[in-house]
């Protein structure tokens, strides 16, 4: 009987193997009739030639059905997501179609982007495309760039403007821009222009252009904002839409890191010594988050810098400069002033703070492993409700990421070793060490040992890390990979929101009379205390003296963030006054504090 059992199994089994090879065949037969070459499409000599330099063979999905299409003069809504290639989309159909007959005063193309970063990684691919056009002129046209400047780029004449919609607006209003001889506008990451506010001048910049105009649009998603526009000023636009199985490629390594509260700069320090990485990025969700991570990592020594909008237009494209000669390493920024980052061979994007939004994750580790190299994306997480966020972040890329551990001071210390061995062996089998053998023989002279010698040496140079104690994290019931089933969290003193639910998290116990309802993150307010990780507290002594001076139960507190200067914890809003009061008579680990 178990035989027989076995034997259809197998058959079984063969059969399925075999369906699922034709299966795998036919999948890989149809991506190679979805994929076309440039060469196949109706381009002229000139437009195949800087293809051919620029290094491209075949045109994604988005560029082999939006070009022909825009080419034919249709207006075009192009739905795809951050990397898909949308500047050649439109870019190259846009210069193709440019009359160099016609005066170079008159702008024939405009193209709305919504950051100067990426006006300006617009200009420079459309200058790449139109390399070989004859009297093809390319104008950017940005905020934070003095005006005088480009009043003289755009009296020069220049059938395309690349600009931001402020300072567009603004050379209308100047009549230093005229659009009454435009061809086609182009709306360039639509849905971001929206998010930030560009709107009304969106729309007061399409009501200046002709009606008989060519539009296009591009956009990762399509709010109803978007529709609106489309509908207003598209006329029976052809609709691109490309679906990805797989938003992020497989050569980047990605994963998590589970850390304790006030500890997330020491882990991604400890990360840093690790892999020694030569470039790497780190974003922030806000500005004030870059100019404190880029502040502590230059006091333990890291070479970084930051980058966000607060900074003018002059600062940024020094700092950008800057990290792409290698002046420094560590590039510190927010989503919005990386969007214009055009850096290749970064070894590590690290999510210092996780994104609020899914695609803004796809963008930026997407800075990594491009053109086929390897990378690795790291994002620091903090308690159970940035765990749930990993997994809602997995479930969008349709990508494994790996939950981690912090790799060990120890092992960071054994991998240095390592490090320096093998550049000694590299050393001696590519150079004559011989001649620095009298410097040893005076040294064995003077009666010191040749191990001592090498021992004295190898210490010398060996790579001594910043951080000298290990990260530890609050134990965890996670299981293993982000895509596993959630556990049950333990010993949640960093993050107190996830310490329990539903009827046991308000089945708190009484202490000296205090209620101890559930408090909503509403209900919560923040205090500041003037003691921080240089001070080794941790948080069982915050909570320790705040439950102690104040009188009230430590359940009823909220998340503890410990800084290297201060700490934060979240406090009832009723009770902030009294703990405020009480922790300003009170001493931590044997130093006065102070609280606000």
């Amino acid at each position: 009987m178990y035989g027989t059992i076995f034997m259809y199994s197998l058959i079984l089994f063969v059969v399925a193997k075999g369906l699922l090879g034709l299966g795998n065949e036919r999948r890989q037969k149809r991506d190679i009739m979805d994929s076309i070459k440039f060469s196949e499409l109706e381009l002229s000599k000139e437009m195949q030639h800087a293809v051919e330099d620029m290094g491209f063979d075949g045109a994604t999905k988005i560029q082999s059905e939006s070009i022909p299409l825009i080419l034919q003069g249709n207006d075009v809504i192009g739905h795809s997501q951050t990397g898909s290639g949308k500047t050649a989309a439109f870019g190259i159909p846009a210069i193709e179609m440019v009359d160099t007959k016609v005066s170079s005063k008159c702008t024939q193309v405009l193209i709305l982007c919504p950051t100067r970063e990426l006006a300006l990684q617009a200009t420079e691919e459309l200058r790449k495309f139109s390399k070989y056009k004859e009297g093809i002129k390319i104008a950017p046209v940005y905020g934070g760039e003095q005006i005088t400047v480009q009043f003289r780029l755009l009296r020069q004449g220049c059938q395309i403007v690349v600009g931001t919609p402020g300072r567009i607006m603004d050379h209308i209003r100047r009549k230093t821009l005229k659009l009454s001889e435009l061809k086609m506008v182009i709306l360039d990451e639509a849905d971001e222009m929206l998010n930030m506010g560009f709107r009304e001048d969106i729309e007061t910049i399409l009501k200046e252009t002709p009606e008989a105009r060519q539009t296009i649009l591009f956009s990762a998603t399509m709010p109803k904002p978007i529709l609106d526009i489309t509908k207003q000023f598209q006329t029976d636009p052809k609709i691109v839409k490309i679906e990805q199985k797989q938003l992020t490629v497989s050569t980047i390594e990605q994963s998590f890191f589970e850390i304790a509260r006030g500890r997330k700069t020491d882990a991604m320090c400890l990360l840093l010594e690790y892999y020694q990485p030569k470039i790497s990025v780190v974003f922030c969700n806000t500005k004030k988050m870059v100019d404190e991570l880029v502040a502590d990592l230059e006091k333990r020594g890291y070479s970084a810098q930051g980058l966000h909008g607060d900074m003018k237009q002059t600062q940024r494209t020094q700092v950008m400069n800057r990290f792409k000669d290698g002046n420094f390493g560590i590039l510190v920024a927010t989503d919005v002033a990386a969007r214009g980052i055009d850096v290749n061979d970064i070894d590590i994007v690290f999510n210092y703070d996780l994104p609020n939004d899914d695609e803004y994750y796809v963008h930026r580790i997407g800075r990594t492993g491009r053109a086929g190299k390897e990378g690795k994306s790291f994002s620091l997480i903090q308690g159970g409700k940035q765990f749930q966020r990993i997994l809602e972040i997995s479930h969008y890329t349709k990508c494994r990421i790996e939950r981690r551990s912090l790799p060990l001071v120890s092992q960071i210390k054994d991998n240095n070793a390592k490090v320096l061995t093998n550049t000694v062996k590299a050393y001696m089998a590519n150079n004559d060490c011989t001649k620095h053998k009298q410097f040893i023989d005076e040294l064995v002279a003077d009666g010191t040992a040749l191990e001592d010698i090498a021992c004295a040496l190898f210490g010398m140079c060996i790579k001594e890390t910043s951080v000298t104690e290990d990260v530890g994290i609050a134990p965890s019931k996670h299981n293993d990979g982000a895509m596993g089933k959630k556990g049950k969290r333990d010993g949640g003193r960093y993050d107190r929101s996830d310490r329990k639910s539903g009827r046991d998290r308000d089945r708190q116990p009484r202490s000296k009379g205090k209620s101890t309802k559930k408090y909503n993150d509403e209900d919560m307010a923040q205090v500041k205390i003037s003691i921080g990780r240089k001070d080794h507290v941790a948080p069982n002594h915050i909570l320790g003296a705040v439950a102690g001076e104040s009188g009230l139960p430590g359940k009823l507190m909220g998340a503890i963030d410990i800084s290297r200067e201060y700490t934060t914890i979240d406090v009832p809003k009723q009770y902030k006054t009294q703990i405020v009061k009480s922790l300003n008579r009170s001493t931590i680990m044997g130093k006065k504090v102070t609280a606000k």
